[in-house]
């Protein structure tokens, strides 16, 4: 081989280990989500959820997210989000990638006294945000905090949404 070839060779060897670093074109997510409710009755929720995002490029990505809580008042609660929306990246250092972000879907959420249950569905956002703390492979441990707002009987019902989860990043741009 020619000096040209074994160039060519080194150079893409050598950038292989530079593309874990790079921009993920899609993110998974998982982890443990508590929902706290905190417009008249006071509810703390335990729950999941998870996310996919799809990022068009460094700083813009759209996520999709479920999450699933359950609570106590004094009867069984039961509750689910679904939502999609754009999330924005700053990239600019390698082991911590924060990210704001703003979802818009549904929601469901239920009580069951004595074996009976009543709920519905309700337009459900999210607005916050939180950071990718990147390790040495494709893992990433990831705290969120976010504004959740719930339609209930023609107002707004606040709630916060408290995360921490494992993302998983799948192939570079």
């Amino acid at each position: 081989m020619n000096k040209l070839n074994w160039l060519i060779i080194g150079l893409a060897l050598w950038a292989v280990p530079g593309q874990s670093q790079g921009t993920p074109k899609v993110d998974f997510a998982v982890g443990y989500s508590p929902l706290y409710i905190v417009k008249g009755l006071t509810i703390w929720m335990n729950g999941a959820s998870g996310s996919v995002a799809f990022n068009a490029n460094n700083w813009f990505g759209v996520v999709g997210e479920i999450g699933g809580y359950r609570g106590h008042i004094p009867e069984s609660f039961t509750g689910e989000t679904y939502m999609v929306g754009p999330r924005f990246y700053y990239r600019k250092r390698d082991r911590l990638t924060p990210f704001v972000q703003a979802l818009f879907g549904g929601s469901h959420f239920s009580e069951s006294t004595s074996g009976i249950s009543g709920g519905g569905n309700q337009f459900a956002f999210a607005l916050g945000g939180g950071a990718d703390l990147i390790g040495r492979s494709r893992f990433a441990l990831r705290p969120q905090v976010e504004y959740v707002g719930i339609s209930s009987g023609g107002s707004i019902t606040p709630s916060v949404r408290l995360s921490i989860g494992i993302a998983y990043r799948f192939s570079n741009r």
